[in-house]
């Protein structure tokens, strides 16, 4: 197979953690071509969506790539496109979903489809499963928000376009700073965030449960904040541990596993604190690299094996199964 990879740029990326770099070390480890490009390369040019991209050649240790050579392809070209650019989801990220879905009408595979990239906010999708979810707000209302805290006296508080766990805050009733926190947060009432019941769960990890296409990944990975820290997201300093799901991860990973196949979210990132859902991540769900070490279970080989059956069904070839340990 031919993947393109749409990443941030390479030289950022980290190759002891980054689950892009797991995915194109398994994609070539399982034998097929690698290519890389960044949204800022998409084009529509005589009526097809291109893009400028790099062939990559895929090593194991920490100089983990050479680019090999750059030229202009088709998207319909390849088997699959994966795309997996960071947020924020701004301007910048929706136009490019625009171009994958130019892409995608023209016959290329586009994972995740551009539509549920742009469909499905990642704090926002939480509310198709109310019975799984904390008391939540939504609102750019600091009254309405100041309501919110009074009921249940120590909430969180978080914008609706962010990841690692910027711009969210824990509130309680005698925090001085609430009102400073909330203007800035709305922008004086102009923009909409998120309010959630704080949950204490929090100190035992915020869970990450990966599902891919429509399976369960059968590893959560807990990411245990820093003392004195509300976050457990691994860019905020929090450490990873990796476990098997509970049942209440499984019973909430397979109600929603479906659900994300059917409307073409091939890879998402459940955050799960305590018993409740929290976030579906569908942009770049991370998590590949720490439980693949932690457990063996590789994960990123698991998500190339699905882009091979998923390929396979229109081509007839059979694809090898993924060493998932």
């Amino acid at each position: 197979m031919k993947l393109l990879f749409i990443v941030d740029p390479l030289a950022g990326l980290k190759p002891y953690k980054d689950s892009s770099v797991a995915m194109m070390r398994a994609a070539a480890a399982r034998g097929h071509a690698v290519f890389a490009a960044e949204t800022r390369q998409l084009c529509v040019k005589d009526g097809i969506a291109r893009t400028a991209c790099g062939a990559l050649e895929v090593r194991a240790d920490d100089d983990w790539y050479r680019a090999t050579q750059g030229d202009v392809h088709a998207l319909r070209d390849f088997d699959a496109v994966v795309m997996r650019t960071d947020p924020p989801v701004d301007t910048d990220y929706l136009l490019a979903t625009h171009l994958l879905g130019i892409a995608e009408a023209q016959g290329a595979r586009i994972l995740n489809r551009p539509a549920a990239l742009r469909d499905f906010n990642e704090k926002l999708a939480i509310l198709n499963f109310p019975q799984f979810v904390a008391p939540t707000l939504v609102s750019a209302d600091a009254a309405d928000i100041g309501r919110f805290l009074t009921e249940h006296r120590d909430i969180i508080v978080k914008p609706l376009t962010e990841m690692g766990g910027s711009g969210i805050f824990r509130l309680t009733q005698s925090d001085l700073n609430r009102n400073a926190i909330l203007e800035t947060l709305t922008q004086h009432g102009r923009r909409v965030i998120m309010a959630q019941r704080y949950l204490p769960e929090i100190k035992d990890g915020d869970k990450r449960i990966l599902l891919i296409d429509g399976e369960v990944v059968p590893w959560a990975l807990a990411r245990i904040p820093l003392a004195g820290e509300t976050r457990g997201n691994l860019a905020a300093g929090g450490t990873a541990r990796a476990q098997p799901l509970s049942a209440r991860d499984r019973e909430i990973a397979d109600t929603i596993a479906p659900w994300a196949r059917t409307h073409g979210i091939f890879l998402a990132g459940l955050d799960v604190i305590g018993d409740c859902l929290t976030e579906i991540n569908v942009t770049s769900p991370t998590g590949f690299q720490e439980i693949a070490t932690q457990t063996g279970h590789d994960v990123a080989a698991q998500f190339i094996a699905a882009i091979e059956r998923g390929c396979s069904r229109f081509s007839g070839v059979q694809p090898r199964p993924a060493p998932c340990g």
